[in-house]
């Protein structure tokens, strides 16, 4: 059942470009240690199960490198970690020190699907980036900056996460607290 942040008729202004940028940015540094841990916890399973003198000679002849079932349970990781916080307060670590959160038109918070869909097209459009400026060189890479910045910059109040999510980041005022 959607948790119910405010009355419909309640509306929230959308959060600015400049407020969901620095909470990207504290979210990433989050992530960052979120994703260590998991990849500790990854190196200690695989290692136990393959035995560590095997695992430490394949990490010494960089066979880990690319792991295709490291990058998914990664990929998963971060996914459970940001849904985790939008479907239960909308917020996630880093929203909440800008004071903005994703909820529906009616101001209920968002699902899973919501949820994926809002992840998925995230990944996609910074994959697609990074993809290109890899092939293509570092001149590249730097012409996809726009390209990421306008997955996040709202249109008419909408990013192109809000719009593949059906979905609204929305400024919180200080005085309006999750029920």
């Amino acid at each position: 059942m959607p948790r119910r942040f405010h009355d419909a008729e309640d509306l929230f202004p959308p959060a600015t470009f400049v407020k969901r940028a620095l909470a990207i940015i504290y979210d990433g540094l989050i992530s960052i240690a979120v994703l260590m841990v998991a990849t500790w916890v990854y190196t200690m399973i695989a290692g136990s199960f393959t035995g560590w003198e095997r695992y430490e000679k394949m990490a010494e002849a960089n066979q880990l490198s690319g792991d295709p079932a490291l990058t998914f349970i990664l990929f998963l990781v971060l996914y459970l970690f940001f849904a985790y916080f939008w479907t239960r307060i909308g917020q996630t670590l880093g929203m909440q020190v800008w004071r903005i959160r994703i909820e529906n038109l009616d101001g209920t918070s968002v699902n899973w699907t919501q949820s994926l869909l809002r992840y998925g097209t995230a990944a996609a459009v910074i994959f697609i980036a990074m993809l290109g400026g890899y092939y293509i060189g570092p001149v590249t890479l730097l012409m996809t900056i726009p390209a990421i910045i306008a997955l996040f910059l709202p249109i008419n109040g909408l990013s192109l996460t809000d719009r593949a999510s059906n979905s609204v980041v929305v400024q919180v005022p200080k005085e309006s607290r999750s029920r």
